[in-house]
């Protein structure tokens, strides 16, 4: 008898991006009253670094590392640190089509399975949202440095439970589908 694909073994589904964090002081929209105009230091340095970061949307599970580029060299280092995270567990990977992420140059790890989504579609991730969430905690701080930035974004990371997770990322399209998947 022929085994099955992935027999005995637990099929996830995750979602995969990055982002830039820097110096340059992240602005937004504050709530004062009538009349009353914020005012508040900016920075406009620029040094900075990127979060490659992957959650799974059914159970709020979410893996990051730091990296000072967005590149294919530390794209394979972040594929093979979340391949060792997820062990015998097999995932299939949504992602989008960076140059990073498509180059044949890349080494998939045996237990991911790249899924890309349409070019120029970032709404379609849910990455995108756990991003948000993570630079609205930085609105109107102001780092001279980066380290203490680091320090903030690290602890912002530690204080995201599954739950705030589960409740950024659970798209309906993408529930209905794992649903649907595991019904049938």
């Amino acid at each position: 008898m022929e085994e099955g694909f992935a027999e005995g073994k637990t099929i996830r589904y995750l979602v995969e991006d990055e982002t830039r964090l820097g110096l340059k002081t992240q602005t937004g929209k504050v709530i004062t009253n009538a009349g009353v105009k914020p005012i508040a230091p900016v920075s406009w340095k620029r040094d900075n670094f990127w979060i490659y970061g992957v959650l799974e949307p059914l159970s709020g599970w979410h893996f990051t590392q730091e990296y000072p580029h967005l590149d294919s060299e530390h794209f394979q280092q972040f594929i093979d640190a979340l391949s060792a995270q997820l062990g015998e567990d097999i995932a299939i990977l949504q992602l989008d089509q960076a140059g990073a992420h498509v180059t044949t140059a890349l080494r998939w790890p045996e237990n991911l399975i790249p899924l890309c989504q349409p070019a120029h579609s970032p709404q379609l991730n849910p990455m995108e949202r756990v991003w948000q969430f993570i630079k609205a905690q930085l609105t109107g701080d102001r780092f001279c440095q980066i380290e203490p930035l680091r320090s903030r974004v690290q602890q912002i990371l530690e204080d995201i439970t599954p739950e705030r997770i589960q409740s950024l990322s659970s798209y309906d399209f993408i529930l209905e589908a794992l649903f649907y998947a595991a019904s049938h």
